[in-house]
C-alpha cells in the first residue's frame, strides 16, 4: 500500500481520516449530537466486537502490520488517553500499526484503529498524530459503522461480502481494493460519499473535543490538516485520499475556529513520540547505511526536536548497519541519563544478545520486571534471552504466563512455539502454532497443526482430549464465520 486512499470506503467497516465537507452546521459548534445510540437496533455490540475480532485476524494475515512492543505499548498507550475521554465506551479500543509510508488511519468494529507509520513519520508532534486517533475513536464511539449498516439494511448478504473482502483487500493494496468495493457495491456509491461528510464533520467535533480533553494541543487537526494541504501542493501527482477525499478549506477552518474555544495548551516536545519516530525510520525506512547517514546529519546540524530521540535513531541505525561499538557506545550514553527508558533497554538487550553477554540482559530487564510484572516490551525482552542462552524452560514459564492474560498476542506466541521446537517438545510447538494460525484467521492450517500435535500425544490422554476439543471448537467457529 503506498498511497493514501483509504478513508470511508464502504461505509459499513472502515472509517479513515477523510474529507468532503461543506458548509457549516447551524447547530452549536460544541453541542455533539447523542445520535450513536440509534445504530443500537442495526448490530449489537457483542456482533460488532465479534466482527471485529474476525477482521483483525484476517488483517493480520494479510496487511503488514508492526508486531513491535514498544511502539505497540506506544500507540496504545496514546490512544488509551484519548478514549478515556470519549462518551458511552462499551469495549477496550485496540490501537495498531501498519508498516506503509502512507498518510492513512482507519477504524473497524469492536474498537479497531489502525495507524500508517507514514502518519507518525509526518506529523511534526505528539498532538497531530493524536488528532488523527481522535477522530478515529470518535467514529467508533458514535457508532458511525452500526448506523451505516442500519442505513444499509436492504443490501444484500453479497454486496456486504464483496465490501469486506474489498476493504481487507485494500489495506494491503488500495487499488484492487476499491475496484473491488467498486464492483461490489457501485450502486450505493453516491449514497456512501453523501453518509460519509456527515460522519466525518460529527467524528472532526467530537475529535476536537476529545484531543482537548485528553491534554493535547485543540490545534493538532487543524495543523494537520495543513501538513495535508501543503504537500498535496507540491506534488505533481495528488494524493490518492486527497482525490477520493478533498480536504476543502471549510474543513481546515472549521477545526481551527472549534480550537478556539479551548484553552490554549503549550506542550514541550514530547520525547516518547520522536522516539518512536525515530524507531520507526530506523527499522522500517530505507537502508541501515542511509539511515546512519540521516541521523548523523540531523545530530551534526543539530536539526533534531530532541537530541536523545536522534541519538536513540543513531545507534539503531548502526546495530542495523553491525556497527555494534558505535550503537553500544550511544546506549550506553542514553541510559546513563535515563537508566528505565524501555526504549533504551530494548536495544541494549539487543546488544548483550548479539555479543553474548546474555547474563547482563537478563539483570537488567529482571530488575525491570519486578517493576513491571507483564510489560510487553519487558516480558518478550527477557523470554527472548532466555531462548537465545538456550535456557528454554523459563522463557517457556515466561511466556505461558504472559500468555494467560494476553491470549491474542501473535509475537508471545511465536517466541513460545521457537521455545517448544528449540526444547523438542512437538507436542506442545505444533498447539502453539496452531494458535498463531488462528491468529490469522487461518482455520484449516490451524487444525492441520492440531492434527500433528495429536499424533505426538502418544498417551497423554488429558492432551488428547485437548486438542480434539480444540479442533471441534474451530470447525465450529468456520460454521459460524458462514453464518455470519
Amino acid at each position: 500500500m503506498n498511497k493514501l486512499v483509504l478513508g470511508l470506503v464502504s461505509g459499513i467497516v472502515v472509517f479513515g481520516l477523510s474529507a468532503q465537507l461543506k458548509g457549516q452546521t447551524s447547530q452549536s459548534k460544541n453541542q455533539l449530537p447523542e445520535i450513536g445510540i440509534v445504530a443500537s437496533s442495526a448490530i449489537s455490540l457483542d456482533k460488532e466486537m465479534l466482527i471485529g475480532d474476525i477482521l483483525m485476524r484476517q488483517l493480520r494475515g494479510q496487511a503488514p502490520i508492526i508486531n513491535d512492543p514498544l511502539l505497540d505499548e506506544y500507540i496504545q498507550d496514546l490512544g488509551n488517553r484519548l478514549v478515556a475521554q470519549a462518551d458511552d465506551v462499551k469495549f477496550p479500543y485496540t490501537f495498531f500499526l501498519i508498516n506503509n509510508q502512507a498518510i492513512n488511519a482507519f477504524a473497524f468494529f469492536g474498537g479497531h484503529i489502525g495507524t500508517h507509520t507514514g502518519l507518525i513519520i509526518q506529523a511534526r508532534n505528539e498532538s497531530e498524530l493524536a488528532s488523527v486517533l481522535a477522530h478515529e475513536v470518535s467514529h467508533v464511539s458514535q457508532r458511525h459503522i452500526a448506523r451505516r449498516i442500519e442505513a444499509q439494511q436492504k443490501s444484500s448478504p453479497l454486496q456486504i461480502a464483496s465490501l469486506l473482502g474489498g476493504i481487507l483487500l485494500a489495506a494491503v493494496n488500495p487499488e484492487a481494493g476499491i475496484a473491488a468495493i467498486t464492483a461490489g457495491n457501485a450502486a450505493s456509491a453516491q449514497r456512501t460519499i453523501n453518509y460519509t461528510r456527515q460522519n466525518e464533520k460529527e467524528a472532526d467535533r467530537v475529535g476536537i473535543r476529545i484531543l482537548a480533553q485528553a491534554g493535547f494541543d485543540p490545534n493538532g487537526a487543524s495543523s494537520f490538516f495543513e501538513i495535508l494541504t501543503a504537500k498535496n501542493r507540491s506534488n505533481s501527482r495528488p494524493f490518492a485520499f486527497l482525490q477520493t477525499h478533498p480536504l476543502p478549506e471549510s474543513r481546515v477552518a472549521d477545526a481551527r475556529t472549534r480550537a478556539a474555544t479551548y484553552r490554549p495548551v503549550n506542550l514541550a516536545p514530547s520525547l516518547t513520540f520522536h522516539l518512536a519516530r525515530s524507531r520507526i525510520i530506523a527499522r522500517y525506512y530505507a537502508t541501515p547505511s542511509r539511515n546512519v547517514e540521516y541521523f548523523s546529519g540531523l545530530l551534526t546540524e543539530q536539526r533534531y526536536v530532541i537530541k536523545e530521540a536522534a541519538q536513540y535513531g543513531l545507534a539503531l541505525a548502526y546495530f542495523a548497519n553491525k556497527q555494534y561499538v558505535e550503537s553500544q557506545k550511544l546506549i550506553d550514553e542514553l541510559l546513563e541519563g535515563s537508566p528505565d527508558n524501555l526504549f533504551y533497554i530494548d536495544t541494549y538487550t539487543d546488544l548483550a544478545v548479539q555479543s553474548k553477554q546474555f547474563e547482563s540482559a537478563i539483570k537488567i530487564l529482571s530488575n525491570r520486571a519486578k517493576l513491571a510484572p507483564n510489560n510487553q516490551v519487558v516480558t518478550l525482552n527477557l523470554a527472548n534471552v532466555y531462548i537465545q542462552s538456550e535456557q528454554y524452560d523459563q522463557a517457556i514459564r515466561l511466556l505461558k504466563d504472559f500468555l494467560l492474560l494476553n491470549p491474542k498476542h501473535l509475537l508471545a506466541h511465536e517466541l513460545l512455539s521457537e521455545a517448544y521446537q528449540k526444547n523438542q517438545q512437538n507436542l506442545e510447538m505444533h498447539q502453539t502454532k496452531a494458535e498463531i494460525y488462528y491468529l490469522l484467521a487461518a482455520h484449516s492450517r490451524a487444525i492441520d497443526s492440531l492434527q500433528t500435535a495429536y499424533t505426538f500425544s502418544q498417551d497423554r490422554k488429558v492432551e488428547r482430549q485437548r486438542i480434539r476439543g480444540r479442533i471441534d471448537q474451530l470447525r465450529t467457529e468456520q460454521e459460524r464465520l458462514k453464518a455470519l
